[in-house]
């Protein structure tokens, strides 16, 4: 007779915690997954410098988020049904992280390392990123203040994080004297910005909201250039690093701001020393430290930190010790409330091909 073995038993045999770090390697989001892996490499290895996670060596095993969803969330779903991974973790689109929670909710923990929409809520995750409320919507504020930038026009990409994104800032913008003017929604992929840059020129607005992903949106940024948007019309990008600014060239990044938790420019000791250690361990042709890239590095330390606190990679440990978890970090002291984490969030603006921080916005 052959006695079943369960995925659980099979994972807890092992002699390793082995994590599917899932990041986009190929299409529009493919630029940051050179950087999200370099990150997470870092991670690994100062975990299992540090011992490991309960006393095990750490392995990853990269899965890419660009996949089409229902591959996606077939590649996990077997791999955490076969029990060859005790997590998740990883920066992706929301939309990924819309097919691989119904496949990881109440077995394995699972750690999104980015800023997001708001709203999740599923069993067992555990959020690196800012949502709207402290992030955005602190940044509209500050623009509001200090440049007078009250009217603004949207443009997104068509998927749930613009969108959802979106319909919040309409919601935030209807308690203050800001004011949506105008949105357009253009597809992951697509290249044809002529609506966007009319609904943009023909508008009122003094600001775009820019919800744009990767490679869609540095050939945004070239485009509204191009169009001589620039030069009286300023850009607040939610998703960008310096390979964005990179592919979109110098000429396209006048008026460009955007607001995270990171940047690698930011003078601190740890964000100083995180950066100065990437280039010892990659480097000067090594791929683009950005906030994205670095979230990963955050979210396996929160992993880590989730499981220690625990003694555990059960969930329902995990749950009840999460309170009390918190790391030290690039971006320096990371306390975890509810299934968030609490951080310092900078407002910067774009200085040709990099960022230069402007404000602390908060935590």
């Amino acid at each position: 007779m052959v006695i079943p073995v369960s995925p659980s038993a099979f994972r807890g045999n092992r002699r390793t915690v082995d994590i599917a770090l899932v990041v986009p390697l190929s299409g529009p989001a493919g630029m940051f997954g050179p950087s999200c892996e370099a990150c997470a490499d870092l991670a690994v290895a100062d975990i299992n410098a540090a011992g490991g996670i309960l006393e095990r060596e750490v392995r990853l095993h990269p899965v890419d988020a660009g996949a089409p969803l229902p591959e996606l969330a077939a590649r996990i779903d077997k791999m955490v049904g076969l029990g060859q991974v005790d997590g998740v973790v990883g920066w992706h689109l929301s939309n990924a992280r819309k097919v691989i929670t119904p496949q990881t909710a109440g077995r394995v923990p699972y750690v999104y390392t980015t800023f997001y929409e708001g709203g999740e809520d599923s069993d067992g995750v555990y959020m690196v990123g800012e949502t709207p409320e402290h992030q955005l919507f602190p940044a509209m504020r500050w623009l509001r203040a200090e440049q007078g930038i009250r009217r603004w026009c949207v443009i997104g990409n068509d998927y749930v994080w613009p969108r959802e994104t979106a319909r919040v800032t309409r919601e935030f913008t209807a308690t203050t004297d800001l004011d949506i003017v105008g949105e357009t929604f253009i597809p992951l992929g697509g290249r044809d910005f002529r609506h966007a840059i009319d609904l943009i020129r023909h508008s009122p607005a003094q600001g775009v909201l820019l919800f744009m992903v990767g490679a869609d949106c540095a050939a945004f940024n070239r485009a509204f250039a191009r169009a001589g948007l620039d030069e009286s019309r300023i850009r607040l990008s939610m998703m960008i690093g310096e390979d964005v600014l990179y592919a979109g060239g110098a000429a396209s990044t006048r008026g460009l701001f955007t607001a995270s938790g990171y940047f690698e420019s930011l003078v601190s000791s740890p964000g100083m020393d995180f950066g100065a250690r990437y280039l010892r361990e990659f480097g000067t042709m090594a791929p683009a430290l950005n906030n994205i890239g670095e979230s990963c590095y955050e979210g396996l330390l929160l992993f880590a930190g989730l499981a220690e606190a625990a003694r555990s990679l059960d969930l329902r440990a995990i749950e009840r010790n999460a309170g009390r978890v918190s790391y030290g970090g690039p971006r320096g002291e990371v306390r975890v409330r509810g299934a968030h984490t609490t951080q310092p969030v900078f407002l910067a603006d774009a200085d040709a091909l990099e960022f230069s921080v402007l404000a602390e916005l908060g935590r």
